[in-house]
């Protein structure tokens, strides 16, 4: 019985992630700049990344024979969740510093009438000031 439960839950994690994938892909060619299409992109990319490897983390603890242990049932769920803790690590530094790159670059966000939000000094424009980053009172 528990092993058909982890076969259920491992199935619809993983397909949670193809349709966070699925999502991001949408992401990419719909938004209208660089930063969007970057921010689509990481976070799609994380959250379906981890959806995936943890269905298949569920799937596996659920196919494994514990009553005759094996140290292959606790090592791989180990070994894909250190996955999870690399992709959690990595994929959003790595996106902020593509983003970063692409801003010293000189590539210009679509931006509205607020003015740019990555301004030189790092600061949004009325940040702190009470005026949800519209400029000024």
């Amino acid at each position: 019985m528990i092993g058909l439960v982890c076969d259920w839950l491992g199935a619809a994690l993983v397909v949670a992630g193809l349709f966070v994938f699925v999502g991001a892909a949408a992401g990419l060619l719909r938004f209208p700049d660089f930063y969007t299409r970057m921010h689509a992109a990481g976070k799609g990319d994380t959250l379906c990344s981890l959806l995936i490897v943890l269905g298949v983390v569920v799937h596996t603890l659920g196919a494994a024979d514990w009553d005759h242990f094996q140290w292959g049932h606790v090592l791989t769920p180990l070994k894909l969740l250190l996955i999870c803790a690399f992709i959690m690590i990595s994929s959003p530094v790595s996106t902020h510093a593509l983003m970063d790159a692409g801003y010293d670059d000189g590539i210009k966000p679509v931006i509205g009438e607020g003015g740019d939000a990555l301004g030189e000094d790092g600061v949004a424009p009325g940040a702190g000031d009470g005026t949800g980053g519209k400029g000024g009172a």
